[in-house]
C-alpha cells in the first residue's frame, strides 16, 4: 500500500499540488479584477479544476514518453526535485500503463464535470483551452523526438501559457488582458523550460531526445535562457504599465531579481550543476508573479 501510494505521488508530483491553483488563479483574479463576479465558490471550483487538469497533463507526459522514461540514466538530484521518491513509476514498472491511462481519463472526467458548471460561454472557451493543452502536450512528447529545429519547445509548451489564460477565461471574455497574459508568461515558460533541459542534459542525450541541450549544446542553452528572460523582462514591464500598481511592482522586483541571478548562475556555470540551482528560482519567481497579480486583485476588489 505504501509503495503503491509513493508511486502514485511520484507519477502526480504531488508535492507541488499548490503550484498549479495559484497559476491559474493568477489569470481568474485578474479576470475578477476586470469584470467582477467574485464568489468563494467561484474560486473553489477554479482551484480544482487547475489541481485536476495540471495532474492529469503531468500524467500524460509519462503515459506518452514511458518508452523513453526507460533510458534514463541519471535519477539523481533533477528526478528526485520533481518526484519526491525519485522514481518514474510507468517506466519502472510500479504503476501500468493501463492504470496511468485510468486515472488520466479519471482526472479529465473530473475536469471537464467542474469546468461545465462555470458560467457559459467561460465553460466552453476552459474546456477548448483544456484539450488544446493536452494536443500541445503530446506533441511535445512526440516532436521532440525527430527534429532539427525546436518546433516542439517554441510551440509545444504554449499549452503552460496557456493555463494562466484559461484561468481568466474562467470569468473573462477574450480580450487583451488576455492577449498581455499570454505575452507576459510564455517567454518565461521557454526560459523555463530551457534551465530544464539543462539540467537534465545527462538524460536527453541517452534517450536521444532533441532538446534544447541537445540541439544547441551547453552555450546555446545558456542564451536560449538568457534571452528568454530579457524577453520576459521587458514583457513583465508591459504588463506592469497596463494592469499593475504598486504592490505588483514589489512582487515583480522580487521574480525578476531572481530570475536575473538564476541567469547569472547559470552563465557562470554552464553545466547540469548550474541548472539544478537555478530550477527552484525559476519556480519561485513564478509563484511571486502569480501571488503578485492576485493580491493586486484583491486590493482592488476588497479594499
Amino acid at each position: 500500500m505504501e509503495k503503491n501510494l509513493k508511486a502514485y505521488i511520484d507519477l502526480t508530483r504531488l508535492h507541488f499540488f499548490f503550484v498549479w491553483p495559484t497559476l491559474f488563479c493568477a489569470g481568474l483574479f485578474l479576470a475578477l479584477q476586470t469584470y467582477g463576479g467574485f464568489s468563494v465558490l467561484l474560486v473553489v471550483k477554479a482551484i480544482l479544476v487547475a489541481f485536476f487538469g495540471f495532474e492529469a497533463g503531468l500524467v500524460l507526459n509519462d503515459i506518452v514518453d514511458v518508452e523513453y522514461d526507460k533510458k534514463d540514466v541519471e535519477t539523481g538530484k533533477l528526478t528526485k526535485y520533481w518526484r519526491p521518491f525519485g522514481k518514474r513509476p510507468i517506466s519502472q514498472g510500479l504503476i501500468t500503463r493501463k492504470q496511468a491511462t485510468v486515472l488520466f481519463g479519471i482526472l479529465v472526467a473530473v475536469t471537464t464535470l467542474l469546468i461545465f458548471s462555470l458560467p457559459f460561454p467561460n465553460s466552453l472557451y476552459v474546456f477548448g483551452i483544456m484539450i488544446v493543452c493536452y494536443s500541445l502536450e503530446s506533441f511535445y512528447q512526440l516532436k521532440k523526438r525527430r527534429e532539427n529545429f525546436p518546433l516542439a519547445q517554441l510551440i509545444g509548451r504554449i499549452d503552460f501559457t496557456l493555463f494562466l489564460v484559461a484561468g481568466y477565461l474562467c470569468v473573462g471574455s477574450p480580450d487583451f488582458n488576455t492577449v498581455l497574459l499570454f505575452l507576459f508568461f510564455y517567454p518565461l515558460a521557454q526560459a523555463h523550460l530551457g534551465v530544464n533541459d539543462l539540467a537534465d542534459v545527462v538524460n536527453d542525450k541517452a534517450r536521444n531526445l532533441n532538446t534544447i541541450s541537445t540541439l544547441y549544446g551547453m552555450n546555446g542553452t545558456v542564451y536560449w535562457i538568457l534571452g528568454f528572460s530579457v524577453a520576459q523582462f521587458v514583457m513583465a514591464a508591459v504588463f506592469l504599465s497596463q494592469v499593475g500598481s504598486l504592490i505588483m511592482l514589489a512582487g515583480f522586483a522580487v521574480s525578476i531579481s531572481l530570475l536575473t541571478i538564476g541567469n547569472l548562475l547559470i552563465l557562470k556555470g554552464k553545466n547540469v550543476a548550474s541548472g539544478m540551482k537555478a530550477l527552484p528560482m525559476f519556480h519561485v519567481a513564478m509563484l511571486i508573479y502569480a501571488i503578485s497579480i492576485i493580491a493586486n486583485a484583491v486590493v482592488v476588489l476588497f479594499l
